[in-house]
């Protein structure tokens, strides 16, 4: 049967009034594609390390593969400009660390601004740093310690991964809060400044505590304390820096992040998954044998936490004087 021209105009003029049907949303269809997770750092690090155990994660739990890259140097910032550059449709993540926080003081040319051009997704865990010296060093306690230092100004040296890491920033934070002078020793790593440690070379290090705990252990180092702000299940017996100095705390961070504008549906199902991980038992126990404790927020918390977090060690860095 034919239609007439009039009643076919009128059959879509009809159509056209209809109520437009409902499409998924982009949030409930994602991820229809592989995800990527870009690391600023090599592969066998902390970060990277994380970074693997979370992008299984989210494959076991989304079905689709997560491809992790790293894009390494410029103190993460090359990843960090390759994730800001993405498209924001939650397939390219980033590996955020608190370096990325320091990096906003330690730089005067970042090509992107941390808050605006990331959207934080979901934070994953604290690091822990411990105050070590060779079993001979005379001073037995971290009160000995400064002791020592306000009596030998200038003559202790403290080794670091090199300027900006965490070794170099969390032994400055003390120096300045203990009113103390200690000579600060970067290497090109944190590995040739623990082997120099071990060899005597320099007198102190503010380690992080996954590469020291197995050379305490051995008591080829002593422990004085522990960086975060209280004791920690690792050392047990060994006091927290803010026990002698109030006040006192420096731990690293690692988390997620994505591309600004994101969607929000996209970013809660992402934080959704990272949080019910760091409440499994066996995941938590692979973040403290990293040295770690599990740290979860919901988004918005976590961008306040890093916000909190750059303009406090801002601050400090800017003190000292650290570029």
């Amino acid at each position: 049967m034919s239609i007439s021209r009039r009643n076919l105009l009128c059959l879509a003029a009809g159509v056209a009034a209809l109520p437009a049907l409902p499409r998924p949303s982009m949030a409930q269809d994602y991820p229809t594609k592989p995800i990527r997770l870009i690391v600023g750092y090599q592969a066998g690090t902390a970060p990277d390390l994380i970074g693997r155990m979370i992008g299984q994660r989210f494959s076991e739990q989304f079905g689709q593969p997560v491809i992790i890259e790293n894009h390494v140097g410029a103190s993460s910032n090359i990843a960090a400009e390759f994730v800001v550059r993405a498209p924001p449709d939650g397939y390219t993540l980033f590996e955020l660390t608190s370096v990325n926080s320091w990096n906003v003081a330690l730089f005067d040319n970042l090509k992107f601004d941390l808050l605006r051009d990331l959207a934080p997704v979901a934070s994953i865990y604290r690091g822990i740093g411990v105050v070590v010296v060779q079993p001979s060093f005379p001073a037995k306690t971290l009160g000995e310690l400064i002791a020592y230092a306000k009596a030998n100004p200038g003559q202790l040296r403290m080794g670091s991964g090199g300027i900006g890491t965490p070794q170099h920033l969390y032994g400055e934070m003390f120096k300045q809060m203990c009113g103390i002078d200690m000579l600060h020793v970067p290497y090109r790593g944190g590995g040739r400044s623990l082997a120099d440690l071990l060899g005597g070379h320099v007198h102190i290090m503010f380690d992080t505590l996954v590469t020291s705990i197995n050379h305490i252990r051995a008591n080829e180092l002593r422990a004085l304390a522990v960086t975060s702000p209280t004791r920690v299940a690792l050392l047990p017996n060994i006091p927290a820096v803010a026990e002698v100095v109030p006040g006192y705390a420096a731990d690293g961070w690692q988390g997620i992040a994505a591309p600004a504008d994101t969607p929000v549906g996209i970013i809660d199902k992402l934080n959704k998954q990272v949080n019910l991980a760091l409440a499994d038992p066996n995941f938590a126990a692979r973040i403290a044998d990293l040295g770690g404790v599990p740290f979860a927020t919901s988004p918005s918390e976590f961008r306040t936490f890093i916000a909190e977090f750059t303009a406090k060690w801002s601050t400090i860095i800017k003190s000292a004087n650290i570029r």
